[in-house]
């Protein structure tokens, strides 16, 4: 049996290939290229790459590296947390072709099964963040809020207005990506408490956590009217399991939502890839980056799904786009909607309840044994001070988060049980107890119904839902349907060898804050697919944060603009861009503050 991975999964036999070969007159591929590549590109030197691997040596080497991998109990927090992904899900719509290789939905008549999924999302972000628009997800939480700021700052009109204020209370990865972002638009950022903000004739927007990242929760309510009154906007990035117990960001005025959808059932992958969700108000509509499912009706005049209002993507727009997002994490926010869609509104509370309570024990034994609590009102997650605990911790193979400040944090989250909470406990020398006190003020707790759709009321048995995402897998056009003859930045060898590492708890269950020495395996990963591009593409060196090819864009263009100025030469700020490129390429070159040059085509 022949298991070589080229042969099974690259292009066609050996015989298409003859048969096509002397359709051109041709006796082999080296004499194709060297007609069709110019002299001066053709690589005349091998590629210092290993040799190739069957199937079987494929899984072999991934369980090679997974073992360097060490798999502690993480409690850090910080937007990522441990999750059960529903059977049902994992073997329905993570492990399967006919979702993973489905191609991107711009043919609405063979994607209609994805797009209900993607209207599950959105409906389920809505519903949560309280705020009537949310986009078919975004490509992480720091790039949502960053988009948010873009936005205000696109939809403000008044030119004195170019100040951002953020929350010093954000997500430090957050804070890390708005710097990035908002310094070559000339938008200045302010980083302080929230307590201390004010909006005066230079602020255009604001960015606050719910809950933050230290599991402080407060209401914003009066923070919006302040905001409003200034003609300036707030966005909130949130937890939406969270805002199945808390009131919503729309119900205290703020503009837009940000954040994470990762806890709904999607692995932690040691950061990555996870559907972000972005939610605002009607005002926006026509500024919202990303894409929106719409429900339209068909020739015949039933009801049919659509992706809408692109008149904002990048290849319309182009240079005058105000956002380079042109993509979506589509199998995530499947997967996240799909979890909502399982559980329901009720069984989201009760997930939500258990972890509250958890934490509720966890701090008030901690306060009982003498430990001094920041905030008093959280939904799962504290900080306290606290010392000599690193070595108890990592004995018991339990990452917390460590401030670097004598304090520490905890998070609570769906895999969490009582052993867990005796064990943390432990390590602080604490003896559990029983408590019945509450961490939600009431001014707080959510009133409000959400997930009344009937979707989210009808699929909570196995069966039920197993033959509904098996209707809407029929819908779509995938690999296991047919050949997907378009060509695109979305089209991607999703081999069965290379996805099935993906839900080994190796390497789903390691957070992205874990310590380096429990994450060797990743390291040695990404050094050697590094090694191979860096080999491949003739550079000197690569770096993998980018998380989509605009993204990838945007990063380059920033290292150019980087590079002039760093020579004194301010002035050089053209990007010239063929008539034919990528829609995103302009938009990229804008966003990185550059004046783009159209440059025609040859004919």
């Amino acid at each position: 049996m022949n298991n070589s991975f080229v042969t099974r999964h690259i292009g066609p036999r050996e015989s298409d290939i003859k048969i096509m070969l002397s359709e051109l007159d041709l006796s082999s591929l080296d004499e194709l290229s060297t007609a069709v590549v110019p002299e001066n590109l053709q690589l005349n030197s091998k590629l210092n790459l290993p040799p190739k691997l069957s199937e079987v040596e494929t899984i072999k080497r991934l369980e090679e590296i997974a073992e360097k991998n060490s798999v502690f109990r993480s409690f850090i927090g910080m937007g990522y947390y441990g999750t059960i992904v529903p059977s049902v899900i994992k073997r329905n719509v993570f492990e399967n072709p006919g979702w993973y290789t489905a191609y991107t939905p711009y043919q609405a008549e063979v994607s209609q099964g994805r797009l209900e999924a993607l209207l599950n999302f959105q409906t389920m972000v809505s519903d949560l963040t309280g705020l009537p628009l949310a986009n078919a997800s975004l490509l992480d939480e720091g790039t949502a809020a960053a988009e948010a700021m873009l936005m205000f700052f696109n939809t403000t009109t008044h030119a004195e207005k170019n100040t951002f204020l953020v929350s010093d209370a954000c997500h430090p990865q957050t804070i890390d990506v708005l710097k990035t972002r908002s310094e070559p638009l000339g938008i200045i950022l302010k980083i302080l408490n929230h307590e201390n903000f004010i909006f005066d004739e230079t602020v255009f927007g604001a960015l606050v956590q719910y809950p933050d990242t230290e599991g402080s929760i407060q209401d914003f309510f009066s923070l919006c009217n302040s905001a409003h009154e200034n003609k300036s906007f707030i966005c909130m990035a949130t937890d939406l399991l969270a805002l199945t117990l808390l009131k919503s960001p729309g119900e205290m005025g703020a503009d837009a939502a940000v954040g994470n959808s990762q806890r709904f059932g999607v692995p932690m992958g040691y950061g990555g890839p996870h559907a972000a969700f972005f939610s605002a108000t009607d005002k926006f509509i026509r500024k919202i980056p990303g894409r929106i499912i719409g429900v339209s009706k068909d020739s015949h005049g039933n009801p049919a799904l659509r992706m809408a209002l692109q008149t904002r993507e990048q290849h319309i727009r182009r240079e005058k786009a105000t956002s380079n997002i042109c993509t979506a994490q589509v199998l995530l926010a499947v997967m996240a909607g799909m979890y909502a869609v399982y559980h329901g509104p009720n069984g989201l509370r009760n997930i939500s309840n258990r972890i509250n309570r958890f934490t509720i024990k966890l701090a008030e034994s901690l306060k009982n044994s003498g430990y001094k609590l920041f905030h008093h009102n959280f939904f799962d997650t504290i900080r306290f001070k606290a010392s000599g605990w690193e070595e108890e911790a990592k004995n018991s193979e339990l990452n917390l988060r460590n401030f670097g400040d004598g304090t520490v944090g905890i998070s609570i989250d769906e895999t969490t049980d009582e052993n867990h909470i005796s064990a943390l406990l432990s390590i602080f020398n604490a003896n559990p107890i029983e408590t019945d006190k509450t961490s939600i003020p009431e001014s707080l707790y959510r009133s409000s119904s959400f997930l009344e759709h009937s979707v989210f009321n009808s699929y909570h048995s196995e069966t039920e839902m197993l033959r509904y995402l098996h209707r809407l897998e029929a819908k779509d056009l995938s690999l296991n349907t047919s050949m997907i003859p378009l060509g695109s930045c979305t089209m991607k060898l999703n081999a069965t060898t290379e996805m099935e590492a993906i839900t080994w708890p190796e390497f789903g269950n390691i957070h992205p804050f874990a310590p380096n020495d429990q994450t060797r395996g990743y390291t040695d990963l990404i050094e050697e697919l590094g090694d191979w591009l860096v080999d491949s593409t003739g550079f000197d060196d690569i770096s993998m944060q980018p998380n989509s090819g605009a993204q990838g864009e945007y990063s380059g263009l920033l290292l150019i603009r980087a590079y002039h100025l760093a020579n004194g030469d301010n002035n050089r700020n053209i990007c010239l861009i063929p008539a034919s490129a990528h829609g995103t390429n302009p938009a990229s070159a804008v966003m990185a503050g550059m004046k783009v040059v159209i440059v025609q085509c040859d004919k």
